[in-house]
């Protein structure tokens, strides 16, 4: 195992009447092949946290060192290409394109990675077929509900295999059946394909299946276990 995800000293600040410190003095490690879930209150700075590892957002201080780079030192361009070829992202409020299709918003990612047409037909089958909604295949954002969504949207964040699935509350909107199928899929990716899985959650669902919970209060981690 390797440290794949490193921060050293990181803050975020939101400068205000009163500064927020969403995310204070951070140091942490994250191998491959990990199942983390990131928890603590709202404001604690679990979403915070996730934006600066994923090259979303920009640290006030501090590193973000992922395989031996500092995000710091990349320039727009080397950023977008990072989190293209190397991170799924899943965000609480979908994220979804409303003009496209489920297909449509599954294959965009890998069209801009040039993938081949055959290959990216075959990835939308086989991750609609793990989501159950193959039979959504041609309908809008508009026509699902809630929870349809978020599967897509996590459909989507897998669709290029990437190296790191950052997820903000991914399994909110989910009845516990849909939910509990999620994770077995995210589960099977991560022993199966080594994708290294980083959540953030209120979910006690999401915190059982975790191999590792790190607890944040106040921009803090304040409790970091392994099961």
């Amino acid at each position: 195992m390797k440290n794949v995800i490193e921060t050293k000293n990181l803050c975020k600040t939101y400068e205000g009447v009163i500064p927020i410190h969403a995310v204070n003095d951070v140091d942490l490690q994250i191998q491959d092949d990990e199942f983390t879930a990131i928890v603590g209150p709202s404001g604690s700075g679990k979403s915070t946290l996730l934006n600066l590892i994923g090259g979303l957002d920009h640290p006030t201080s501090g590193e973000v060192i992922v395989n031996g780079h500092d995000l710091s030192e990349f320039s727009e361009s080397k950023l977008i290409d990072y989190r293209l070829y190397h991170i799924g992202f899943v965000f609480q409020a979908y994220n979804l394109i409303p003009v496209l299709t489920v297909r449509e918003n599954i294959e965009f990612i890998m069209m801009l990675q040039k993938r081949k047409k055959e290959d990216i037909k075959n990835r939308i089958h086989e991750l609609l077929e793990e989501v159950d909604l193959l039979d959504k295949i041609n309908k809008r954002p508009s026509e699902l509900s809630g929870g349809q969504q978020q599967r897509v949207a996590v459909a989507r964040a897998l669709a290029t295999k990437p190296e790191f699935v950052l997820a903000d509350e991914p399994t909110a909107n989910l009845d516990s059946k849909s939910a509990s199928n999620l994770l077995d899929t995210m589960e099977r990716l991560n022993k199966e394909e080594s994708i290294t899985f980083i959540f953030s959650t209120h979910d006690q669902r999401v915190i059982d299946r975790a191999r590792r919970v790190v607890t944040l209060e106040d921009g803090k981690i304040i409790s970091d276990v392994q099961k």
